[in-house]
């Protein structure tokens, strides 16, 4: 509940970015406790209740320390208060299934309302004491549904709209304004899609409801009634504000102004609405026109802030990367980066200050350095930090505002390429800092793969029929070709060692396990093993190394060109990849490999590695190796049972994780036998 660590700092914070008209000054006063998260507010009178540590609380609308009413390890959620101000019906988990419970309003023993399994949310009462919830138990179809409970008599009656919830009657019990559809679950802030919500409005007795916010094609939900209005949030300034209509849809009126960060769950009790505002809740009085801060702090013992025994820290493992020759492997977890030996030597803590998170970091060409996205500033930037956890960081970036992730440093170190949240694809200028976007569309990135000398960058842009095409960026001039076709998936490209091929994954076994889609049942076709290996020849001169020999084939080790490479590589130098790009896309042939359920794949000079997945369900995941030649060799594997692994720079180790375990072993095509002896220890 990483949520609900927010300090008085945090909350500062947030109280500095909010803004709402009128919003006097106003000192909160110093109080026990601390604070928290508080969502889900409900009102009546002078009493607030709301949930904050998976529990419900009680406190006055002026603030002050709440007071616990429930205590139960699951969560309770969702409150809402009888007209008469002395029953609470909340969402709990008691048995286990989300149902409604009942409480007196100052608390007590809860009494369990529904028997349904489906999640049952209280969401309002008719004027006579009547609870409405909302379920999807009545439905024929599993949408939400608004269902009355008689607490007396325990009777259930439907309401007869479909897809409704979040519903609010007028003082007569006669007009229901309701929320069709439900939420759709999707948290895009301003979103406008086809599941957008609108508030509806249904007369008792009526042949149908009508709709009152269709003019707009945003959000408008949470509808509440007072004096003849309905009150209700909606985002039609840029943010989720609090708006009122008439009852007929016209006349609208924007009564709160929060800048930036949203309004939500609003309750209204007696002309005014309590509400959720970032981490904390807000008063609004509609006859003063005027929101306020509510000052709550709990009383809590904070069990979620104590320091907490890690009985096994592979499971915060959220990256792990090996050295550029397998000497090493850096992990970050819980946002602090780690460097272990590979044989004996000190675990390094390579991240240093408090309070400061990074992800994914990575190892640059030298191995010295660390590359990754750090918090510092408040939002994500790539630095690079010490190996060896002693020395400065460096700043390569300071111009985030969003989240970035998947830096994947060019051999030379002079670049990173990685992917950010709106799925563009960038790439950074290590010496400069500048920053070139690449990618065509928002569509989403994949994996991406610089060749051997960092002039070129091939990379997974998703097309807009959402198919995966893999492209090549030339750094000199800065051009995108097509590899693929957009009427394929293509993916997890690979280098081949000496720059002259390309492999690649893509999903063109297309053959059904089901014979006919006819017959009592009616099956769909099932395809397993779609996956197969490619790879292109990036000149048309090149030969495919799988091709058998003939009379044409050339002695490889003879001529000048095979002499001077082998003189560059001695000195340390790297061979230019050339490319012609002219008809690349028909130099894609398949990889002489039955078709299988692949991912992950990479390669170095001398073999093939991916993952193979088998069919079914609870099926093994092998790491497979295939020696580039055509000797006739098949597939080896190397690693049973792994979840997954990584080439070196150099090509010459693998990185595999088994279970919560870490191995380096050699990059060969032939089983690696017991590995145990390889485990990085940690």
């Amino acid at each position: 509940m990483m949520s609900r660590h927010l300090g008085s700092v945090t909350h500062a914070l947030f109280a500095a970015l909010v803004v709402a008209a009128p919003v006097p000054a106003q000192t909160v006063p110093a109080q026990q406790g601390a604070l928290g998260l508080y969502r889900f507010p409900a009102m009546h009178g002078d009493v607030i209740i709301f949930a904050a540590e998976g529990d419900l609380w009680r406190v006055s609308a002026t603030g002050g320390v709440a007071q616990r009413l429930t205590t139960h390890g699951a969560e309770e959620t969702d409150p809402a208060i009888s007209p008469d101000g002395r029953t609470l019906a909340f969402t709990a988990r008691y048995e286990g299934p989300a149902e409604l419970y009942t409480m007196p309003l100052g608390g007590g023993l809860p009494m369990r309302r529904t028997y349904e399994s489906e999640t049952s949310v209280a969401t309002t009462w008719t004027p006579g004491g009547e609870l409405v919830y909302t379920t999807t138990h009545y439905a024929t179809l599993p949408v939400p549904q608004l269902v009355k409970l008689d607490l007396d008599g325990g009777t259930v009656s439907r309401i007869p709209l479909s897809t409704a919830s979040d519903a609010a009657y007028d003082d007569t019990g006669t007009n229901l304004f309701f929320v069709r559809p439900a939420f759709h679950r999707n948290v895009t802030k301003r979103y406008t899609g086809g599941t957008a919500r609108d508030i509806w409005k249904f007369v008792d007795g009526a042949a149908e409801a009508v709709e009152l916010t269709g003019d707009y094609e945003g959000e408008s939900h949470s509808p509440m009634w007072w004096n003849g209005r309905v009150y209700f949030v909606t985002d039609r300034d840029g943010t989720m504000n609090i708006w009122s209509m008439d009852e007929d849809g016209g006349d609208l009126t924007q009564h709160t102004r929060h800048a930036g960060w949203d309004v939500k769950e609003p309750y209204m009790s007696d002309g005014r609405i309590v509400y959720q505002l970032t981490a904390d809740l807000w008063l609004y009085d509609i006859a003063a026109d005027r929101a306020d801060l509510v000052p709550i702090t709990l009383a809590s013992d904070f069990d979620q802030l104590r320091e907490n025994w890690v009985q096994n820290p592979m499971q915060y493992l959220t990256s792990a990367h090996i050295h550029p020759e397998g000497e090493s492997v850096v992990l970050t977890a819980r946002g602090r980066v780690f460097v272990a030996p590979v044989g004996p030597g000190r675990l390094v803590r390579a991240s240093r200050k408090p309070g400061v998170r990074y992800r994914d970091v990575a190892f640059m060409p030298d191995g010295e350095r660390l590359v990754g996205p750090s918090d510092e500033t408040g939002e994500l930037e790539w630095v690079t930090l010490p190996a060896t956890g002693v020395g400065e960081e460096r700043a390569l970036t300071s111009d985030g505002t969003i989240l970035r992730f998947q830096g994947a440093p060019s051999p030379d170190g002079s670049r990173v390429a990685y992917r950010d949240n709106n799925n563009d694809l960038w790439v950074l200028t290590v010496e400069s800092g500048e920053q070139r976007r690449i990618s065509e569309n928002r569509e989403g990135i994949g994996d991406m793969a610089w060749s051997s000398d960092g002039r070129w960058l091939a990379y997974i842009m998703t097309a807009m029929n959402s198919f995966r095409q893999i492209k090549l960026y030339s750094v000199e001039d800065e051009s995108v070709t097509a590899l693929t076709s957009d009427r394929v998936n293509s993916f997890n490209v690979a280098w081949g060692g000496e720059g002259e091929f390309l492999y690649f994954l893509s999903d063109r076994n297309l053959r059904s396990l089901v014979g006919s889609p006819w017959g009592t049942r009616q099956p769909e076709p099932y395809f397993d093993k779609q996956i197969e290996i490619y790879h292109v020849a990036l000149g048309k001169g090149h030969r495919s190394p799988f091709k058998p020999d003939d009379e044409l084939t050339a002695d490889d080790n003879s001529g000048d060109d095979g002499q001077a490479r082998n003189n560059n590589e001695r000195q340390g130098e790297v061979e230019p990849v050339v490319i012609d790009l002219d008809g690349i896309a028909r130099r894609v042939k398949k990889v002489p490999v039955a078709a299988g359920n692949y991912f992950g794949l990479d390669a170095n000079g001398d073999a093939l590695f991916w993952m193979s997945r088998g069919s079914g369900q609870g099926a093994r995941t092998n790491l497979m190796g295939l020696a580039i030649g055509n000797d006739g060799d098949d597939p080896e594997t190397v690693v049973e049972n792994v979840r997954s692994f990584e080439l070196s720079q150099d090509g010459k180790k693998l990185l595999v994780r088994r279970g919560n375990d870490l191995f380096v072993v050699d990059a060969r095509p032939q089983g690696a036998g017991d590995i145990a002896e390889n485990r990085v220890d940690l």
